[in-house]
């Protein structure tokens, strides 16, 4: 037996909404960012799926807490406890000594040194020996399979839950890079706002999330790809009898239209502050979009329309982070952009 089987390898998109996790290059672990803590023990009850499906319907001894916000830590304790509980899901064998374990994880781009540092800090108390940080436009660059060491343009917007990222990257590093803390999570309150506004139904944050997945749209007007309307159940924020609500994705796109522009802006910004010579390489190569956000009924042909330049989905956007940083564990020697 060698050396190397007492290595672990994992690579994780630690994200605000989902983790994803990596070993062997399968994707061995995809749960929701969510770990439900006993409050007077401060143990941990349940991580990812299970610890969601009590989000918001807890009593008052468990509390369920969403570790990320706005794609960095906002509570360092819960994050440990669930990178822990999600890297105890990972079944890699049994061995006889405790495996150490070697980690590259997805961090936003516009993460300052004490976010980086948490993120560090949380995979060492998760049991993490050697921990290896990738910035996640980049990660979702090499997920996507665009050469990244290439002396060539290529731009990445990646919307997660709590980020969007923007980036050009070109000969193995970032050249211009946008990041705002606009993305799912502002687009999910919008629709809160909105139902709560609009037709005094009160809905949770889960349900705007399912009426985000089934009737969002980034256009007014979607053609063939419309989607049919989305009943809405909920209590009258007046009376609290209940209500059904239909609603159809011309409403949500009206709702979630300031949002968007933030997006578009921040991808104008980005293109603004791009050396020439890569701004004729984007043009040719086109706008490559990964995450959940790239899901949006018609972002494309929005983005498209406003900057006039193709925009491309990633073929599997959720995965692309965690994919490019599964494929920068195998190429730690090589790629020079790794942060340790």
């Amino acid at each position: 037996m060698g050396f190397f089987s007492f290595t672990k390898e994992l690579a994780m998109d630690l994200g605000t909404a989902n983790t994803i996790i990596i070993h062997d290059d399968k994707i061995v672990v995809d749960q929701p960012s969510v770990v439900a803590i006993e409050r007077d023990t401060n143990q941990m009850v349940a991580v990812g799926e299970r610890a969601k499906s009590m989000y918001e319907k807890t009593n008052e001894r468990i509390k369920s807490v969403r570790p990320l916000r706005d794609g960095v830590i906002a509570d360092f304790t819960a994050c440990e406890m669930m990178m822990r509980g999600l890297i105890k899901m990972v079944n890699t064998g049994h061995h006889l000594f405790s495996p150490s374990l070697r980690m590259v994880i997805g961090v936003p781009s516009g993460s300052t040194e004490v976010e980086l540092r948490a993120v560090r800090d949380s995979a060492e108390h998760a049991d993490g020996r050697d921990v290896y940080l990738i910035f996640e436009p980049m990660a979702a660059a090499v997920g996507i399979g665009i050469d990244v060491e290439a002396p060539e343009g290529n731009m990445i917007v990646d919307i997660g839950g709590g980020s969007t990222e923007i980036a050009v990257i070109s000969l193995g590093g970032i050249v211009s890079n946008n990041s705002i803390r606009v993305a799912g999570d502002e687009i999910t309150a919008d629709i809160q706002n909105y139902m709560s506004q609009q037709h005094n139904v009160k809905v949770s944050e889960r349900m705007a999330e399912r009426i985000k997945i089934n009737v969002g749209s980034a256009l007014t007007e979607l053609g063939e790809e419309a989607p049919e309307d989305y009943i809405v159940r909920g209590p009258n924020r007046i009376t609290a009898l209940p209500m059904e609500v239909p609603v159809c994705y011309q409403e949500i796109a009206h709702c979630i239209d300031g949002t968007v522009r933030k997006i578009e802006d921040a991808v104008l910004s980005a293109l603004e502050n791009t050396p020439p010579e890569l701004y004729a390489d984007i043009v040719k190569n086109g706008i490559y979009l990964s995450g959940g956000g790239a899901l949006l009924r018609g972002l494309d042909r929005r983005l498209e329309a406003k900057i006039g330049i193709p925009c491309h989905i990633a073929e599997d956007p959720l995965h692309s982070v965690a994919k490019g940083a599964g494929i920068a564990l195998k190429n730690i020697g090589r790629f020079s952009f790794l942060m340790r």
